[in-house]
C-alpha cells in the first residue's frame, strides 16, 4: 500500500487524478491542496509515499515545495508546461506528465512507480539536502502598525505566535502582529534557525534559555522568560536537539 497525496491548483487536475486513482486499490488518497503552503503543511504531515505535483501554483512551485519538506517521496509532476521537464527529472522525479494526459499515459507513471523500489527515495534525499543548502530566506519582513508598513529584522524575532490568519511576532525590539499566517511563516523562515514546536507556535533557536523536560510534554524558556509549550506532535523534533 502506498501512501498518496495529490496537489494541484486546478480543481479539474485534481479531480482526474482522482478518478485514475480508483483504478489502484493499492494507492491511497490521505489528502489535496491546491496551492503550495498547504502542500509543504501536508506532507510534513502525513508523509506520503507518492506525491502527485503540479509545478506552477499560488506561493511555492512545486519545485520550492521540494525544498521545504523534511522527507522527499516519490513524486510525479503533473503540468501544462513542458519547460520544466528536464529540471523534474534533475530531482529524480518518477515521471512527467505534461497535460493533458490520457489515461494510457497514467497508467504508465503510476507503473513505475509501482514496480520501483526505495532506491529512487533514496536518491532524492541527497538532492533535497542540496536544495535546503542554497535557499535563501528573507532577512527582514514587513508588518503594519496603523497606516505605517515597518520592517522587522528576522534575526529579532525570538519566537513567534499565531492569532488567528495571522501571527504575532515576539521580538527583542517589541511585538508586531504580521498578516501571514504561522504556516506561510514556517515556510518562509530558515528551519535550521527556526523551528515549529505546536500548531501555534515557532521558536527561535539562538533566543531558547532552556528546555523544561516534564514526563508526556516539553516547555521551552526563552530568553525573555516567555514559556513555550511543545505540543505531542512536534516533541520528536526537540527530542532530537536534547538526545
Amino acid at each position: 500500500m502506498k501512501k498518496v497525496i495529490i496537489i494541484d491548483d486546478e480543481a479539474a487536475g485534481r479531480t482526474l487524478i482522482k478518478q485514475y486513482l480508483t483504478h489502484y486499490p493499492d494507492l491511497i488518497l490521505l489528502a489535496e491542496a491546491n496551492n503550495g503552503v498547504d502542500a509543504v503543511r501536508l506532507i510534513n504531515e502525513f508523509k506520503p509515499d507518492l506525491v502527485f505535483l503540479d509545478i506552477q501554483m499560488p506561493g511555492l512551485s512545486g519545485f520550492e515545495v521540494l525544498k521545504r519538506i523534511d522527507e522527499i517521496p516519490q513524486v510525479i509532476f503533473s503540468t501544462a508546461y513542458d519547460q520544466y521537464a528536464l529540471q523534474a527529472f534533475e530531482v529524480h522525479a518518477v515521471d512527467y506528465l505534461l497535460k493533458p494526459y490520457t489515461r494510457d499515459r497514467f497508467a504508465q507513471a503510476v507503473g513505475r512507480v509501482l514496480a520501483a523500489d526505495s532506491t529512487n527515495v533514496q536518491k532524492m534525499q541527497p538532492f533535497a539536502e542540496s536544495l535546503i543548502n542554497t535557499t535563501t530566506y528573507p532577512e527582514k519582513i514587513l508588518v503594519q502598525v496603523g497606516n505605517r508598513l515597518l520592517t522587522v529584522n528576522v534575526a529579532d524575532m525570538m519566537w513567534i505566535d499565531a492569532e488567528g490568519d495571522y501571527s504575532k511576532l515576539i521580538t527583542t525590539k517589541g511585538n508586531y502582529l504580521s498578516n501571514y499566517g504561522i504556516s506561510a511563516l514556517e515556510i518562509k523562515l530558515n528551519p535550521q534557525q527556526f523551528l515549529r514546536v505546536h500548531r501555534g507556535s515557532i521558536i527561535n533557536l539562538g533566543f531558547v534559555k532552556e528546555i523544561q523536560k516534564y514526563p508526556n510534554n516539553y516547555d521551552v524558556i526563552m530568553q525573555n522568560a516567555d514559556v513555550v509549550r511543545v505540543s505531542r506532535s512536534y516533541m520528536d523534533k526537540i527530542k532530537e536537539l536534547t538526545f
